[in-house]
Protein backbone atom coordinates (compact mmCIF):
# COMPACT_ATOMS: atom_id res chain seq x y z
CA UNK A 1 0.00 0.00 0.00
CA UNK A 2 2.64 2.54 1.07
CA UNK A 3 4.50 1.74 -1.98
CA UNK A 4 1.43 2.36 -3.96
CA UNK A 5 1.11 5.77 -2.66
CA UNK A 6 4.57 6.81 -3.32
CA UNK A 7 4.22 6.12 -7.03
CA UNK A 8 1.02 7.94 -7.48
CA UNK A 9 2.68 10.81 -5.33
CA UNK A 10 5.39 10.83 -8.01
CA UNK A 11 2.65 10.50 -10.75
CA UNK A 12 1.25 13.68 -9.59
CA UNK A 13 4.27 15.46 -8.92
CA UNK A 14 5.51 14.64 -13.07
CA UNK A 15 1.46 15.83 -14.02
CA UNK A 16 1.26 16.46 -17.65
CA UNK A 17 2.83 15.23 -20.45
CA UNK A 18 4.20 11.79 -18.40
CA UNK A 19 0.92 11.94 -16.44
CA UNK A 20 -0.89 9.83 -19.43
CA UNK A 21 1.96 7.39 -19.81
CA UNK A 22 1.12 6.19 -15.64
CA UNK A 23 0.19 2.73 -16.79
CA UNK A 24 3.55 2.36 -18.26
CA UNK A 25 5.05 3.60 -15.43
CA UNK A 26 3.18 1.46 -12.78
CA UNK A 27 4.50 -1.73 -15.10
CA UNK A 28 7.90 -0.50 -14.82
CA UNK A 29 8.06 -0.09 -11.03
CA UNK A 30 5.88 -3.11 -10.81
CA UNK A 31 9.31 -5.37 -12.65
CA UNK A 32 12.19 -3.24 -10.53
CA UNK A 33 10.78 -2.45 -7.49
CA UNK A 34 8.68 -5.25 -6.62
CA UNK A 35 10.77 -7.74 -7.58
CA UNK A 36 14.32 -6.11 -5.83
CA UNK A 37 16.22 -5.73 -9.28
CA UNK A 38 16.55 -1.84 -8.62
CA UNK A 39 20.23 -1.01 -8.18
CA UNK A 40 21.37 0.71 -4.57
CA UNK A 41 20.77 4.36 -4.72
CA UNK A 42 19.31 4.98 -8.32
CA UNK A 43 16.03 6.39 -8.37
CA UNK A 44 12.94 4.38 -9.10
CA UNK A 45 12.10 4.47 -12.62
CA UNK A 46 14.96 7.09 -13.65
CA UNK A 47 15.49 5.81 -16.85
CA UNK A 48 12.22 5.01 -17.60
CA UNK A 49 11.30 8.36 -16.94
CA UNK A 50 13.94 9.81 -19.13
CA UNK A 51 12.63 7.52 -21.68
CA UNK A 52 9.40 8.64 -21.69
CA UNK A 53 10.13 12.31 -21.95
CA UNK A 54 12.82 11.58 -25.29
CA UNK A 55 9.15 9.74 -26.20
CA UNK A 56 7.05 12.56 -25.92
CA UNK A 57 5.57 14.54 -29.14
CA UNK A 58 3.11 16.24 -27.26
CA UNK A 59 4.77 19.84 -27.64
CA UNK A 60 3.58 20.66 -31.09
CA UNK A 61 -0.72 20.61 -32.05
CA UNK A 62 -0.86 20.19 -35.26
CA UNK A 63 -4.38 21.17 -35.06
CA UNK A 64 -3.96 24.41 -33.67
CA UNK A 65 -0.64 25.21 -35.84
CA UNK A 66 -2.63 24.30 -39.53
CA UNK A 67 -0.34 21.12 -39.97
CA UNK A 68 -1.05 17.75 -41.06
CA UNK A 69 0.80 14.74 -40.47
CA UNK A 70 2.70 13.39 -43.89
CA UNK A 71 3.73 9.90 -43.52
CA UNK A 72 5.61 7.17 -45.76
CA UNK A 73 9.08 6.99 -47.16
CA UNK A 74 8.55 8.35 -51.30
CA UNK A 75 5.56 11.20 -50.18
CA UNK A 76 8.37 12.83 -47.21
CA UNK A 77 10.68 12.30 -49.38
CA UNK A 78 9.31 13.71 -53.08
CA UNK A 79 8.04 16.81 -50.69
CA UNK A 80 11.16 17.71 -49.69
CA UNK A 81 12.68 17.78 -52.97
CA UNK A 82 9.93 19.71 -54.17
CA UNK A 83 10.13 22.50 -51.10
CA UNK A 84 6.03 23.15 -52.18
CA UNK A 85 5.42 22.37 -48.11
CA UNK A 86 7.08 24.08 -45.02
CA UNK A 87 8.03 21.06 -42.76
CA UNK A 88 8.10 22.13 -39.05
CA UNK A 89 9.81 18.29 -37.96
CA UNK A 90 10.93 14.91 -39.45
CA UNK A 91 9.76 11.98 -37.57
CA UNK A 92 12.17 8.82 -38.39
CA UNK A 93 11.04 5.68 -36.44
CA UNK A 94 13.73 5.12 -33.74
CA UNK A 95 15.37 1.25 -33.08
CA UNK A 96 16.50 0.79 -36.70
CA UNK A 97 20.05 -0.37 -37.43
CA UNK A 98 21.34 2.43 -39.13
CA UNK A 99 19.67 4.82 -41.84
CA UNK A 100 20.18 3.93 -45.49
CA UNK A 101 19.34 4.61 -49.19
CA UNK A 102 15.80 7.40 -48.93
CA UNK A 103 16.03 7.69 -45.04
CA UNK A 104 19.79 8.51 -44.92
CA UNK A 105 18.47 11.26 -47.90
CA UNK A 106 15.35 12.60 -45.56
CA UNK A 107 18.05 13.07 -42.47
CA UNK A 108 20.88 14.93 -44.87
CA UNK A 109 18.19 17.35 -46.37
CA UNK A 110 16.53 17.95 -43.13
CA UNK A 111 19.67 18.43 -40.99
CA UNK A 112 20.80 20.61 -44.33
CA UNK A 113 17.67 23.18 -43.68
CA UNK A 114 17.74 23.23 -39.93
CA UNK A 115 14.55 20.89 -39.81
CA UNK A 116 14.00 19.34 -35.99
CA UNK A 117 14.86 15.39 -36.30
CA UNK A 118 12.37 13.02 -33.86
CA UNK A 119 13.13 9.56 -33.10
CA UNK A 120 10.36 8.11 -31.85
CA UNK A 121 9.41 4.18 -31.84
CA UNK A 122 6.87 2.28 -33.85
CA UNK A 123 3.69 2.51 -31.60
CA UNK A 124 4.09 6.20 -31.45
CA UNK A 125 4.38 6.89 -34.88
CA UNK A 126 1.33 4.17 -35.51
CA UNK A 127 -0.74 5.45 -33.05
CA UNK A 128 -0.03 9.15 -34.99
CA UNK A 129 -0.70 7.87 -38.72
CA UNK A 130 -3.60 5.96 -37.01
CA UNK A 131 -2.10 2.40 -37.54
CA UNK A 132 -1.18 3.88 -41.52
CA UNK A 133 1.81 2.43 -43.16
CA UNK A 134 3.82 5.17 -42.79
CA UNK A 135 7.01 2.42 -43.44
CA UNK A 136 9.01 4.10 -40.43
CA UNK A 137 8.64 7.84 -41.48
CA UNK A 138 6.48 10.97 -40.95
CA UNK A 139 6.82 14.78 -41.47
CA UNK A 140 4.71 17.48 -39.66
CA UNK A 141 4.22 20.04 -42.82
CA UNK A 142 1.46 22.06 -44.80
CA UNK A 143 -1.22 21.24 -46.19
CA UNK A 144 -0.72 21.55 -50.13
CA UNK A 145 -3.76 22.70 -52.21
CA UNK A 146 -4.63 22.69 -55.84
CA UNK A 147 -4.25 26.37 -57.18
CA UNK A 148 -6.60 27.86 -59.11
CA UNK A 149 -6.34 27.11 -63.02
CA UNK A 150 -6.15 30.17 -64.09
CA UNK A 151 -2.58 30.13 -63.16
CA UNK A 152 -1.93 26.92 -65.13
CA UNK A 153 -1.03 29.24 -68.04
CA UNK A 154 -2.36 29.51 -71.25
CA UNK A 155 -1.41 26.39 -73.54
CA UNK A 156 -2.40 27.43 -77.23
CA UNK A 157 -3.11 24.22 -79.34
CA UNK A 158 -0.96 24.75 -81.93
CA UNK A 159 1.87 24.85 -79.55
CA UNK A 160 1.91 21.09 -79.36
CA UNK A 161 -0.93 18.83 -80.57
CA UNK A 162 -0.18 16.35 -78.35
CA UNK A 163 -0.98 17.83 -74.45
CA UNK A 164 -3.08 15.75 -72.77
CA UNK A 165 -4.77 17.55 -69.67
CA UNK A 166 -6.39 14.93 -67.39
CA UNK A 167 -9.94 16.60 -65.66
CA UNK A 168 -11.52 14.77 -62.79
CA UNK A 169 -14.96 15.79 -61.68
CA UNK A 170 -16.23 14.63 -57.95
CA UNK A 171 -13.61 12.04 -57.12
CA UNK A 172 -13.98 11.10 -53.78
CA UNK A 173 -12.08 8.38 -52.72
CA UNK A 174 -8.19 9.50 -51.64
CA UNK A 175 -7.03 6.09 -52.63
CA UNK A 176 -8.83 6.27 -55.96
CA UNK A 177 -7.45 10.16 -56.26
CA UNK A 178 -4.06 9.36 -55.30
CA UNK A 179 -3.94 6.36 -57.43
CA UNK A 180 -4.95 8.08 -60.08
CA UNK A 181 -2.36 11.08 -59.96
CA UNK A 182 0.29 8.49 -59.69
CA UNK A 183 -1.12 7.42 -63.52
CA UNK A 184 -1.01 10.34 -64.84
CA UNK A 185 2.70 11.28 -63.48
CA UNK A 186 4.04 7.99 -64.67
CA UNK A 187 2.53 7.88 -68.27
CA UNK A 188 3.36 11.82 -68.95
CA UNK A 189 0.08 13.94 -68.41
CA UNK A 190 0.74 17.16 -68.41
CA UNK A 191 -1.67 18.51 -65.80
CA UNK A 192 -4.25 17.85 -64.11
CA UNK A 193 -8.12 19.58 -62.95
CA UNK A 194 -9.99 18.92 -60.23
CA UNK A 195 -13.79 20.41 -59.81
CA UNK A 196 -13.35 22.13 -56.03
CA UNK A 197 -17.25 20.64 -55.81
CA UNK A 198 -17.54 17.03 -53.73
CA UNK A 199 -14.06 16.40 -54.84
CA UNK A 200 -11.67 15.20 -52.23
CA UNK A 201 -8.94 17.30 -50.69
CA UNK A 202 -5.10 16.63 -51.86
CA UNK A 203 -4.33 14.70 -47.97
CA UNK A 204 -1.56 12.74 -46.72
CA UNK A 205 -3.24 9.61 -47.59
CA UNK A 206 -3.44 10.79 -51.17
CA UNK A 207 0.10 11.48 -51.12
CA UNK A 208 0.64 8.01 -49.86
CA UNK A 209 -1.80 6.44 -52.62
CA UNK A 210 0.13 8.26 -55.00
CA UNK A 211 3.73 7.27 -54.23
CA UNK A 212 4.59 10.81 -53.83
CA UNK A 213 3.58 11.89 -56.59
CA UNK A 214 0.72 14.51 -55.57
CA UNK A 215 3.90 16.20 -53.92
CA UNK A 216 5.39 16.82 -57.90
CA UNK A 217 2.34 17.05 -60.28
CA UNK A 218 0.35 20.45 -61.14
CA UNK A 219 -2.59 19.87 -60.04
CA UNK A 220 -5.07 22.92 -60.48
CA UNK A 221 -9.14 23.75 -59.58
CA UNK A 222 -12.40 25.11 -61.15
CA UNK A 223 -15.47 26.07 -59.55
CA UNK A 224 -17.37 25.68 -62.52
CA UNK A 225 -16.57 23.01 -64.61
CA UNK A 226 -18.85 23.30 -67.86
CA UNK A 227 -17.39 26.71 -68.59
CA UNK A 228 -14.04 25.40 -68.42
CA UNK A 229 -14.69 22.85 -70.67
CA UNK A 230 -16.74 24.93 -73.37
CA UNK A 231 -13.97 27.11 -73.12
CA UNK A 232 -11.04 24.80 -73.79
CA UNK A 233 -12.97 23.76 -76.95
CA UNK A 234 -13.59 27.20 -77.87
CA UNK A 235 -9.73 27.51 -78.23
CA UNK A 236 -9.69 24.18 -80.45
CA UNK A 237 -8.69 21.44 -77.05
CA UNK A 238 -10.69 17.95 -77.98
CA UNK A 239 -13.12 17.43 -75.10
CA UNK A 240 -12.66 13.81 -74.36
CA UNK A 241 -15.46 12.30 -71.64
CA UNK A 242 -15.53 8.51 -70.69
CA UNK A 243 -18.50 6.31 -69.60
CA UNK A 244 -18.53 2.38 -68.77
CA UNK A 245 -19.62 0.11 -71.35
CA UNK A 246 -22.34 1.22 -73.92
CA UNK A 247 -25.72 0.53 -72.46
CA UNK A 248 -29.42 1.57 -72.05
CA UNK A 249 -28.26 4.24 -69.48
CA UNK A 250 -26.03 5.93 -72.53
CA UNK A 251 -28.13 6.71 -75.23
CA UNK A 252 -26.84 7.42 -78.49
CA UNK A 253 -29.31 9.98 -79.49
CA UNK A 254 -27.93 12.71 -76.94
CA UNK A 255 -25.70 13.59 -79.69
CA UNK A 256 -22.12 12.63 -78.52
CA UNK A 257 -20.25 9.76 -80.37
CA UNK A 258 -18.92 7.27 -78.23
CA UNK A 259 -15.53 5.16 -79.24
CA UNK A 260 -13.64 2.84 -77.86
CA UNK A 261 -10.04 3.63 -76.28
CA UNK A 262 -8.23 1.55 -78.43
CA UNK A 263 -9.58 3.57 -81.55
CA UNK A 264 -8.99 6.99 -80.48
CA UNK A 265 -6.64 8.64 -82.70
CA UNK A 266 -4.68 11.41 -80.36
CA UNK A 267 -4.11 14.40 -83.09
CA UNK A 268 -4.57 17.40 -80.86
CA UNK A 269 -4.54 18.77 -77.53
CA UNK A 270 -7.09 16.80 -75.60
CA UNK A 271 -9.16 16.89 -71.97
CA UNK A 272 -9.60 13.64 -70.63
CA UNK A 273 -12.42 13.87 -68.34
CA UNK A 274 -13.07 11.09 -65.65
CA UNK A 275 -16.16 10.85 -63.34
CA UNK A 276 -17.18 10.37 -60.38
CA UNK A 277 -16.65 7.04 -58.75
CA UNK A 278 -20.00 5.67 -58.40
CA UNK A 279 -22.67 8.11 -60.86
CA UNK A 280 -19.48 8.62 -63.59
CA UNK A 281 -19.81 12.54 -65.56
CA UNK A 282 -22.57 14.58 -64.45
CA UNK A 283 -25.47 15.27 -67.28
CA UNK A 284 -24.18 18.64 -67.56
CA UNK A 285 -19.98 17.58 -67.91
CA UNK A 286 -21.16 15.17 -70.52
CA UNK A 287 -23.19 17.17 -72.57
CA UNK A 288 -19.76 19.51 -72.83
CA UNK A 289 -17.96 16.83 -74.56
CA UNK A 290 -17.20 15.86 -77.64
CA UNK A 291 -16.63 12.72 -77.79
CA UNK A 292 -16.33 9.53 -75.29
CA UNK A 293 -14.18 7.12 -74.60
CA UNK A 294 -15.30 3.48 -73.37
CA UNK A 295 -13.22 0.39 -71.99
CA UNK A 296 -14.67 -2.46 -74.26
CA UNK A 297 -14.65 -5.69 -71.98
CA UNK A 298 -13.03 -8.67 -72.71
CA UNK A 299 -16.09 -10.95 -72.02
CA UNK A 300 -20.01 -10.93 -71.56
CA UNK A 301 -19.95 -9.85 -68.15
CA UNK A 302 -22.37 -10.22 -65.63
CA UNK A 303 -24.73 -7.37 -63.71
CA UNK A 304 -22.13 -5.76 -61.25
CA UNK A 305 -19.66 -6.07 -62.96
CA UNK A 306 -19.92 -3.95 -66.30
CA UNK A 307 -17.47 -1.14 -64.86
CA UNK A 308 -13.85 -0.40 -63.46
CA UNK A 309 -12.66 0.98 -60.82
CA UNK A 310 -11.87 4.64 -61.68
CA UNK A 311 -8.11 4.36 -60.98
CA UNK A 312 -7.93 1.22 -62.81
CA UNK A 313 -9.60 2.47 -66.03
CA UNK A 314 -7.91 6.26 -65.79
CA UNK A 315 -4.57 3.44 -66.05
CA UNK A 316 -5.77 2.24 -69.17
CA UNK A 317 -7.38 5.15 -71.04
CA UNK A 318 -4.17 7.25 -70.01
CA UNK A 319 -1.93 4.17 -71.41
CA UNK A 320 -3.98 3.86 -74.90
CA UNK A 321 -3.82 7.76 -75.33
CA UNK A 322 -0.38 8.23 -74.36
CA UNK A 323 1.58 5.35 -76.21
CA UNK A 324 0.67 7.62 -79.09
CA UNK A 325 3.35 10.70 -78.36
CA UNK A 326 5.52 10.73 -81.17
CA UNK A 327 8.24 11.25 -78.61
CA UNK A 328 8.18 7.59 -77.68
CA UNK A 329 11.18 5.63 -79.32
CA UNK A 330 9.71 2.77 -82.29
CA UNK A 331 9.48 -0.27 -81.64
CA UNK A 332 12.77 -1.58 -83.00
CA UNK A 333 14.44 1.12 -80.57
CA UNK A 334 11.75 -0.32 -77.24
CA UNK A 335 12.91 -3.42 -77.77
CA UNK A 336 17.00 -2.52 -77.70
CA UNK A 337 15.73 -0.57 -74.21
CA UNK A 338 14.40 -3.35 -72.61
CA UNK A 339 17.53 -5.88 -73.46
CA UNK A 340 19.96 -6.42 -70.53
CA UNK A 341 23.25 -5.20 -71.43
CA UNK A 342 24.36 -9.15 -71.35
CA UNK A 343 21.71 -9.60 -74.02
CA UNK A 344 22.85 -6.54 -76.24
CA UNK A 345 26.32 -7.73 -77.01
CA UNK A 346 24.98 -11.28 -77.42
CA UNK A 347 23.01 -9.70 -80.18
CA UNK A 348 25.38 -7.23 -81.67
CA UNK A 349 28.00 -10.19 -81.67
CA UNK A 350 25.63 -13.20 -83.04
CA UNK A 351 23.47 -13.47 -86.16
CA UNK A 352 20.53 -11.33 -86.07
CA UNK A 353 17.35 -13.42 -86.02
CA UNK A 354 13.69 -12.69 -86.95
CA UNK A 355 10.81 -11.95 -84.74
CA UNK A 356 7.21 -11.91 -84.90
CA UNK A 357 6.67 -8.41 -83.23
CA UNK A 358 3.56 -10.15 -80.90
CA UNK A 359 6.08 -12.56 -79.51
CA UNK A 360 8.65 -12.27 -76.92
CA UNK A 361 11.70 -14.29 -75.07
CA UNK A 362 10.88 -15.21 -71.60
CA UNK A 363 13.28 -13.57 -69.71
CA UNK A 364 11.75 -10.39 -72.10
CA UNK A 365 8.51 -10.96 -70.96
CA UNK A 366 9.32 -11.45 -66.91
CA UNK A 367 11.20 -7.88 -67.48
CA UNK A 368 7.96 -5.96 -68.62
CA UNK A 369 5.73 -7.97 -66.19
CA UNK A 370 7.63 -6.91 -63.41
CA UNK A 371 6.20 -4.37 -60.66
Amino acid sequence: MLQRLSTMALLSALGGTTWRCSGHLARHFSQTTWRGERPRGERPGGEELRRLLLDDLAPTSRSSSGLELLFGLSPCLLALRASRRRVARLLLQAGRSGLQGGRAELLRVAEARDIPVLRPRRQKLDALCRHQVHQGVCMEVSPLRPRPWTEAGEARPGDDPQQLWLVLEGLQDPRNLGAVLRSAHFLGVDKVITSRRNSCPLTPVVSKASAGAMEVMDVFFTDDLDNFLQARARQGWLVAGTVGCPGPEISPSSGVPITSCLEFLWDRPTLLVLGNEGSGLSPEVQASCQLLLTILPGRQLPPGLESLNVSVAAGILLHSICSQRKSIPEEGKRGQLLQGPRESSAMAEGPRVAQDPGQSSGPEKVRQGGD
